[in-house]
């Protein structure tokens, strides 16, 4: 004779635990979905070139030698802004300064941390390396018409982590600039920033 097999006692009790977890797993996701999307969404850091100066000029003719001196010292000063609600983790970086388009000089940043809503000041010193510029035959040109070119580029790559992922950020800054020699001054320099996620 057949009988009907008896109930599990806690059949009915683990599927309503199951659809309980599986709800709360719902909402805990539409959750960190929203503050993803909103309050932890990445923003770029922003780089802002405050003041380029000329620190130092040295722009002389050695006679005995038969040369030209030009050495030059630029005092940078730069921020970069975190707008994110959590930290930016930079890496080593470097500053350029570069006379039509080849580096003559150069400055490391160390690698960083700014963190959450912060700003960080550096206080660059950019010295030209003499032998790279002079031995660039459109320099001496430069100097007779009164105007040398140069180009200050900053590269600073790091990491924005908002929970399990790191996000890549990378942000430039160009500043293009003249150095009279005959009157020891610089133009205003003129900056373009871009900002890559």
């Amino acid at each position: 004779m057949w009988s009907p097999s008896p109930r599990q006692p806690g059949g009915r009790k683990n599927r309503i635990c199951l659809w309980a977890m599986f709800l709360v797993m719902i909402i805990f996701g539409l959750l960190f979905l929203i503050l993803g999307l909103t309050v932890f969404k990445v923003k770029r850091p922003m780089m802002t070139v405050h003041s380029v100066a000329l620190q130092d000029l040295d722009f002389s003719l050695d006679i005995a030698r038969v040369r030209l001196v030009f050495n030059v010292t630029l005092d940078v000063d730069i921020s970069i802004k975190n707008p994110n609600m959590v930290g930016f983790k930079y890496t080593n970086s470097t500053a350029f300064l570069r006379y039509r388009g080849n580096d003559v000089g150069q400055v490391p940043i160390n690698a960083g941390k700014i963190g959450a809503r912060h700003t960080r000041s550096f206080n660059l010193t950019l010295s030209l390396m003499a032998d790279r510029l002079l031995a660039n035959s459109t320099f001496y040109s430069d100097v007779i018409s009164g105007t040398v070119p140069f180009q200050n580029y900053i590269r600073v790559a790091g990491k924005v982590r908002i929970l399990f992922f790191g996000i890549h950020v990378v942000s430039y800054t160009t500043c293009n600039l003249d150095i009279h020699p005959a009157y020891r001054n610089l133009s205003h320099p003129k900056c373009h920033y871009k900002t890559k996620l």
